[in-house]
């Protein structure tokens, strides 16, 4: 074989694995979005049993992504990962992610117990951002959630990560994450302190709240006790 010949080879050959394995990723990230939807019909599954129930939803929105493709890379080179569609499926818990936003802290820890306790799924791992919040204020709950699904020839378990916040949570976590991007800040200290300070403020809202709720529920919960006598 002469060197254009070899030339021509080894490209062939390197345009093929490229293509290779670019078919590999775009059906390993298929079997994500397939796993997000069992978990959001789940997720509405509880949400319309308990409106039935308690004549309220649990949860105001339910929001989902497959992670895109280029914040995939600067995780697994963040991380020191060799970028293989394997080590992408094996090393990394949140390519796949679910936000459920709630009205109440409660419901919060409701609907993750609920979901938590169906025997079609294995919860792999808890982090409560909310009776733990991070240094810099954010809260939430999240959740590392083994699910199967199915497919034409197998049955195969995939990771997904169910974040719980309320609107308050969201609010906070949405405008930080805008802020976070913000370049030639001139006192970042400050800024992040005031950051921390607004998170500390909307817990204690979110909490005034819980309460309100609480006593509205009490109220007519001895509403219905005299009405019954």
């Amino acid at each position: 074989m002469d060197a254009e010949a070899l030339k021509n080879y080894l490209e062939d050959r390197q345009q093929a694995t490229i293509l290779g394995e670019l078919q590999t990723f775009m059906y390993l990230m298929m079997e994500y979005r397939c796993a997000i939807r069992e978990i959001e019909t789940k997720l509405n599954v509880l949400n319309d049993e308990f409106s039935l129930r308690h004549e309220r939803n649990p949860f105001e929105s339910i929001e989902s992504r497959v992670k895109e493709p280029l914040s995939i890379i600067e995780k697994m080179r963040r991380k020191g990962f060799e970028l293989t569609v394997e080590n992408i499926e094996e090393k990394l818990s949140d390519v796949a992610g679910i936000r459920v936003i709630c009205s109440f802290v409660e419901d919060i820890y409701y609907l993750a117990d609920m979901l938590s306790a169906q025997d079609d799924l294995k919860v792999l791992e808890v982090k409560d951002y909310i009776k733990n919040p991070k240094p810099n204020g954010y809260r939430s709950l999240h959740l590392i959630i083994q699910i199967p699904i199915f497919l034409s020839d197998q049955k195969k378990n995939m990771r997904v990560e169910v974040q719980f916040r309320t609107i308050a949570m969201d609010f906070w976590a949405s405008v930080d994450h805008k802020l976070k991007y913000k370049k030639n800040v001139a006192n970042p200290e400050m800024i992040a302190e005031e950051l921390r300070k607004c998170a500390d403020v909307i817990s204690g809202v979110d909490q005034r709240m819980q309460e309100i709720r609480n006593m509205i529920e009490a109220e007519e919960i001895a509403d219905d006790k005299i009405d019954s006598q």
